[in-house]
């Protein structure tokens, strides 16, 4: 199985936006309630290419089975060396490192853009998300406790911080 991981293109908005929609239907990854449009995805996708923040996908062959992008982790000047990144994968696909390679790359490409730190937001439930973000070297921080709801149910959201370069 050879996956590739590039930079996005326009032509990779339709496929973002099936990964998207089925985890905004299917999962608490996104907190979310309604379906993506197209036109949303694509406004999205220009957006991060205005202010230069990656999106980048992972392909088997000519399909694409994840993506990855960061971008500042709030709006206001003292944030700006500090990003949050956001990982998806296919259901099918989660477990084969494609995640791995995703964050892999996005780290990399933090580093050399001259970021400080990455930030992960993770549903408290999703416990391989945490261990994962915990095996790149992520700490986690804290918790806000039912700070979402999603599916009838209250959602804790953790957050995970790594240190991009040495102190």
């Amino acid at each position: 199985m050879e996956i590739s991981v590039r930079k996005a293109e326009k032509r990779d908005v339709t496929a973002i936006l099936a990964i998207v929609n089925y985890e905004i239907l299917n999962s608490t990854l996104l907190y979310d309630y309604e379906e993506r449009t197209f036109q949303q995805q694509l406004t999205w996708f220009e957006q991060k290419e205005r202010e230069k923040m990656p999106v980048i996908v992972a392909e088997l062959e000519t399909q694409v089975i994840g993506f990855g992008t960061y971008g500042i982790f709030r709006p206001w000047d003292a944030y700006q060396f500090s990003v949050e990144h956001s990982i998806y994968v296919t259901k099918e696909f989660r477990g084969k490192g494609v995640g791995k390679r995703l964050l892999t790359q996005l780290i990399e490409l933090a580093k050399t853009n001259g970021y400080h730190t990455m930030i992960a937001g993770v549903d408290g439930s999703n416990k391989k998300s945490f261990e994962f973000h915990k095996n790149f070297g992520f700490e986690e921080i804290g918790t806000f406790k039912e700070i979402g709801f999603k599916f009838n149910k209250w959602l804790d959201l953790r957050f995970l911080q790594l240190f991009l370069k040495e102190n």
